[in-house]
């Protein structure tokens, strides 16, 4: 019986990642969103193009969540843009609801579900589906540090003009201009990037990269990336799917590990079958200390901000 994927919201990442899903076999997704048409209109369209790609997925679209019964994969894409006006209070009220909502109405349907949240702010709504599915920490995982650490390899790989194959990063911390690229732990073929690139030009990569989202944002004029998270999502969803055991870093819910406790922030994890297997806590400088610190008090300061 093959694996069983539902995405909440069916917009460009959420359609998007429908597609990443199909062409690599990986499960039979479910795209769910309140637009009347919508949903089964993208999945009807994916399905038409199964004899072109030859992918064998069952595509389903769907207004309700009826058709997400034993899911395997619960990924929630659904939220608001900002829009003129609105201030991040109202964008984080209204997305947690949006949030919460969608978390109620699956969760009960797929008990055994692991919860992949793409929706932004991301660690502040990773902690909102935490707490609306009452799912142990384990299996709602945030999408962050797979996207960033992307960016950062891509930035990397541009700036040498080797294979993005060949060049592996980490970045710690919240999904924002807040967080972390870890330069030191940051390789191509295992030699440290900084035998290669200068400083300055680390510390501009490393600015590119905490960046990143908003220079796609501003590129765009309206709306935001969607091919990168989306197939971030899909990366995570398969190393479930396959206990793939995948050192990369994802937002996690912290009880202690690198001195946080009580909400998500995106940090190397083992994923695989269990879900987040293992948080790994790699050793800091001072400087890095201090910078992931600034980016968790970020994070918290917007999780307190939501009412449940």
């Amino acid at each position: 019986m093959r694996k069983k994927i539902t995405i909440v919201g069916a917009g460009n990442v959420g359609a998007t990642a429908a597609h990443w899903i199909a062409t690599k076999e990986l499960a039979d997704v479910v795209l769910v969103d309140i637009a009347e048409g919508m949903p089964q209109g993208k999945a009807l369209d994916l399905a038409e193009a199964a004899p072109v790609e030859g992918f064998d997925c069952r595509m389903t679209g769907a207004n309700n969540y009826e058709e997400t019964a034993g899911s395997d994969i619960i990924i929630i894409t659904a939220g608001l843009a900002r829009k003129p006006g609105m201030s991040r209070d109202d964008l984080l009220a209204m997305n947690a609801g949006i949030v919460q909502g969608a978390v109620q109405q699956s969760a009960p349907l797929s008990p055994n579900a692991f919860i992949i949240v793409v929706s932004n702010p991301l660690d502040a709504m990773a902690w909102v589906a935490l707490k609306a599915s009452g799912f142990p920490k384990n299996r709602v995982i945030g999408m962050a540090g797979v996207l960033d650490a992307a960016r950062f390899r891509s930035f990397i790989a541009a700036e040498l003009n080797v294979s993005v194959e060949d060049v592996h990063a980490m970045v710690l911390g919240g999904h924002g201009d807040t967080m972390v690229p870890l330069p030191r732990y940051s390789t191509v073929s295992g030699i440290p990037i900084d035998h290669f690139i200068s400083k300055e030009r680390i510390d501009a990569i490393s600015t590119r990269t905490r960046n990143a989202g908003a220079e796609i944002v501003n590129l765009l004029k309206s709306g935001s990336a969607y091919y990168s998270p989306s197939a971030s999502a899909v990366l995570m969803a398969e190393a479930i799917l396959k206990d793939k055991k995948r050192l990369i870093p994802c937002s996690a819910y912290l009880e202690g590990e690198y001195g946080v406790s009580g909400c998500f922030v995106g940090v190397p994890v083992i994923l695989g079958a269990g879900g987040i297997e293992k948080v790994v806590e790699l050793p800091l400088t001072p400087e890095e200390k201090a910078g992931l610190d600034v980016s968790v008090k970020a994070v918290q300061e917007l999780t307190a901000l939501i009412k449940l």
